[in-house]
């Protein structure tokens, strides 16, 4: 068997998952949003003056100052717009896809079950298991591993 082949059938895999099309459709929008691509120009510009302006002898606080608001008013703004808002919806749940095929991964590596128990359907998002009230009459609350 060879592990980087099923890597690559793993890619492909991970390639045709619900989420991971809606972040490449979310990536286009943003690329093809000429507004969006604009704030960011210019979010990238005041980060420039800003840079420019702190690498200075004696820097200019009030021009940096000025630099800082313009700054977090046009990040605001490119966070605000609806094609960016999908994709940061959208990459967070390849995020999390990610983080749960490495954490998967990670546990083969030490020498885990690649199989896990039924009761478990996600390593994220695991089993709530409430047993017996404990002597104080309290819920122990634990999670399943």
């Amino acid at each position: 068997m060879n592990v980087i082949a099923k890597t690559r059938e793993l890619g492909a895999v991970i390639q045709q998952d619900e989420r991971y099309v809606r972040f490449t459709e979310a990536r286009k929008n943003n690329e093809a949003d000429d507004a969006l691509n604009e704030m960011i120009g210019k979010l990238n510009l005041i980060q420039m003056s800003y840079q420019n302006e702190s690498s200075k002898d004696q820097p200019d606080e009030s021009k940096m100052e000025g630099y800082d608001k313009q700054f977090r008013e046009v990040y605001a703004q490119i966070m605000q717009n609806p094609n960016m808002i999908a994709y940061q919806s959208a990459k967070a749940e390849v995020d999390a896809m990610m983080n749960e095929v490495m954490q998967l991964l990670t546990m083969c590596v030490n020498g885990e079950d690649p199989q896990p128990a039924k009761s478990r359907r996600s390593i994220l998002v695991p089993d709530l298991v409430l047993p017996a009230a404990d002597a104080a009459n309290g819920l122990i609350f634990s999670f399943a591993r």
